[in-house]
């Protein structure tokens, strides 16, 4: 079981930024394609981010694309998700997942794929003036 553990969540005002992070006490992230999802109040969870293992490739969603970025800073085990230009919509609870089968495209359009051990508790993300 790999339970990852987020912060950086909070209330922020239209137009400004936050940065998640997600880590792991114990399991080496490296290891892992790591992805961020969404989940808004009636809606289904959604991939916002994806990052692979090996080569640091990554992949947005369309409504995310120019303004969230997604790194990985290996020395400290964590993955994180640089958020600008916040919209009220961008609202929910942010999790992130890790998944060694899939690919990151996979990973991120089927979120509903990967296996409940390998999700965080979720962070809440509330955009509003």
């Amino acid at each position: 079981q790999l339970q990852l553990v987020e912060s950086g969540g909070g209330l922020v005002q239209p137009g400004g930024s936050l940065r998640l992070s997600c880590t792991h006490s114990d399991f080496s992230l490296p290891l892992y394609p790591i992805g961020w999802f969404r989940q808004a109040p009636g809606k289904e969870r959604e991939g916002v981010s994806c990052i692979s293992s090996s080569d640091g490739r990554t992949y947005y969603a369309d409504s995310v694309k120019g303004r969230l970025t997604i790194s990985r800073d290996n020395a400290k085990n964590t993955v994180y998700l640089q958020m600008n230009s916040l919209k009220p919509e961008d609202t929910a609870v942010y999790y992130c997942a890790a998944d060694p089968r899939q690919t990151i495209q996979a990973m991120c359009h089927y979120p509903s794929s990967i296996s409940d051990d390998y999700w965080g508790q979720g962070t809440q993300v509330t955009v509003s003036s």
